[in-house]
């Protein structure tokens, strides 16, 4: 355990820090309410306008915009969603249930002030790893804060500006990494967290140091940004539920406030964002508000239970029941296109299968009737043991692997998922040409999954519970869809190239279910999302 060994350099600088934070709490307890008179006014006329739709918003080409992130770039002017996240995805479930524990203090203390945020900072991030909130930064929070752009704030006052500030209340390893790479932001300002080295590695402590959410923050935006004091910004974007808002006046030429009541239709849809989602890591599958955390706790027993029984469904009932017994536990699945297979082959069928979750081969067996063999990679050795059909380890060499795959096909038929592995958004990554060159009696698959509560995927966790979180959501749901056979037009009889039969299939799959289809394939996502090669041997 780190814990005895970083508590005692945690509690000396808690203790350092906790005497200036009092100091400073009754003089900022209520400058809410109050106009800062101590800011050198501008001897630029300010004005101050009302974001909505019809609001006439002048051109911002050629600007420095300077912009609060949560209630003006973004829709929401919350933060606990985004620290339960990293707390949950970064740290652990008890910590998700101890920060969840802490929300009626923070609420008390103000979620947006200098006390709230402290006490989330400390209980998301003390003892926690930076490496693991780096992951959490790249591989999870973008996906939560796209879903919250502001499209009016986004269309006619960031994109078009030459120079971009940001102002974040949350501390600043949180959103920097999305704002720097996903939204081309100039400077981002925010809290620091600090961090000690211990002889097994760096973690932070969770304590700020530098400027709370506030008057000096903001203050501190603009001289960072323009590199001197009393410097004047073109814009300043505000969300209308800060009363600190108007400290941005004496520094902007002109001020625009953020409507909540505008905010709550202005999403931004998914063809516009600034850089496609394609990859995204986590296994929460909702925004984790007090709430709804509340509720997920409350479930997660039941959840657990379900899934135990769901997956001894698949295991122990034969097909003809198993069907019927895994609706009954709240299983939505929904098959099309099975046609009866033709007779006089001496080769087995390939099914060619998009891959959603693990168990893809299963619900195509499911979908058939009958048990199919299917080949895997880097598969945990609990999944190969609990699956009710047999599973083939593939090697990445491809001569070997290609002669595994041919015998398979001379004792029946074959189901390969080649992408070698899954996405949860509605992309499909290149495929493999090997499969193309083995067979010709193929047969596209296209099968998608839909969850609530938890992603049965994971690139960075453990990848023995991916079945398990799979089968715990409450009404988990499949859809398998059986397209036909290969026109022999598009196979290797006529002289087609593997990469050529691979990319029709690839496109094939795409327009059925509706899925982009792209040219990244395993390693790109992991590296992405993991920092390796995709390797896993647990």
């Amino acid at each position: 355990m780190v814990f005895p060994s970083i508590l005692p350099k945690v509690a000396a600088q808690w203790l350092f820090t906790f005497y200036r934070a009092a100091r400073k709490l009754r003089s900022h307890a209520f400058q809410l309410y109050y106009h800062n008179t101590t800011a050198k006014p501008s001897s630029v006329s300010q004005q101050s306008a009302a974001f909505s739709k019809s609001a006439s918003i002048p051109d911002a080409a050629d600007r420095t915009v300077v912009c609060d992130m949560h209630g003006a770039l973004l829709r929401t002017t919350v933060l606990f969603p985004y620290f339960m996240l990293v707390a949950c995805e970064g740290g652990s479930l008890l910590r998700a249930l101890l920060l969840l524990c802490s929300f009626p203090l923070v609420w008390a203390l103000g979620e947006r002030g200098g006390a709230g945020v402290r006490v989330m900072a400390f209980v998301t991030f003390a003892g926690l790893r930076p490496r693991d909130m780096d992951l959490v930064a790249r591989a999870v929070l973008p996906k939560h804060y796209m879903e919250a752009l502001n499209a009016v704030v986004y269309d006619r006052l960031w994109l078009p500006a030459r120079r971009k500030v940001v102002v974040t209340s949350a501390p600043l390893v949180m959103a920097e990494w999305f704002l720097k790479e996903y939204m081309a932001a100039d400077v981002v300002v925010g809290c620091e967290l600090q961090v000690v080295k211990v002889r097994r590695g760096r973690y932070f402590t969770g304590l700020l140091c530098g400027p709370a959410p506030g008057p000096e923050l903001r203050q501190n935006a603009l001289r960072k940004a323009f590199g001197a004091e009393g410097a004047i910004a073109d814009v300043g974007v505000v969300r209308s539920s800060n009363p600190l808002d108007h400290l941005f006046v004496p520094y902007c030429k002109e001020v625009y406030v953020v409507r909540r009541e505008s905010a709550k239709s202005a999403s931004l849809p998914r063809d516009r964002y600034p850089k496609p989602l394609i990859f995204h890591d986590g296994r929460l599958a909702f925004l984790p508000t007090p709430a709804a955390m509340l509720a997920f706790f409350l479930f997660l027993p039941l959840g657990v239970i379900l899934s135990v029984i769901r997956i001894n469904i698949g295991i122990v009932l034969p097909y003809k029941i198993n069907f019927l017994a895994g609706a009954l536990f709240g299983i939505r699945f929904r098959t099309s296109g099975l046609r009866a297979p033709a007779g006089g082959k001496r080769r087995g069928v390939l099914y060619v299968c998009t891959h959603r979750t693990l168990v893809d081969p299963i619900m195509l067996t499911t979908a058939l009737q009958k048990p199919v063999p299917t080949v895997t990679y880097s598969l945990s050795r609990l999944s190969e043991m609990i699956a009710p059909i047999k599973t083939v380890r593939l090697t990445r060499d491809r001569a070997r692997d290609a002669e595994t795959m041919s015998q398979l096909l001379e004792q029946g038929d074959l189901a390969v998922c080649p992408e070698g592995t899954t996405c949860r958004e509605p992309y499909l990554l290149r495929f493999s040409p090997l499969f193309a060159e083995l067979a010709d009696d193929m047969e596209p698959v296209a099968l998608d999954a839909q969850v609530t509560t938890l992603y049965g995927t994971t690139a960075s966790g453990n990848k023995w519970l991916d079945p398990v979180a799979f089968f715990a959501n409450p009404v988990p749901s499949y859809r398998v869809e059986f397209l036909g056979p290969v026109p022999r037009e598009w196979t290797r009889a006529v002289g087609r190239a593997g990469a050529e039969v691979a990319n029709w299939v690839q496109r094939r799959l795409g327009e059925a279910l509706g899925f982009e289809c792209t040219g990244l394939t395993r390693r790109d996502k992991y590296m992405i999302l993991a920092g390796n090669d995709g390797v896993v041997t647990k």
